[in-house]
């Protein structure tokens, strides 16, 4: 993606939210970590964005991924 004026301007936010999100370690709305994983091509997903209440706000991703804690990884063969 590269620096944080190409964010903002991809998601339609200011640079200043931005780095205050990184630098207070505040979360971003909702809408804003939906346009970010858009954004990023999902590098950064709205789990990683809101690790303590993605699953209330996007039950249908908890769907996907009930009974996961992380990413899926293939199982080893042997």
């Amino acid at each position: 993606m590269g620096g944080v004026g190409k964010l903002a301007k991809a998601i339609g936010v200011s640079q200043p939210l931005i780095s205050n999100w990184r630098k207070r370690g505040t979360t971003p709305k909702a809408e804003d970590c939906s346009a970010i994983e858009r954004a990023t091509g999902g590098l950064v997903t709205r789990r990683d964005l809101r690790p303590d209440d993605w699953h209330l706000i996007w039950p249908e991703l908890a769907a996907q991924t009930s009974g996961t804690s992380g990413p899926v990884t293939e199982a080893p063969h042997g």
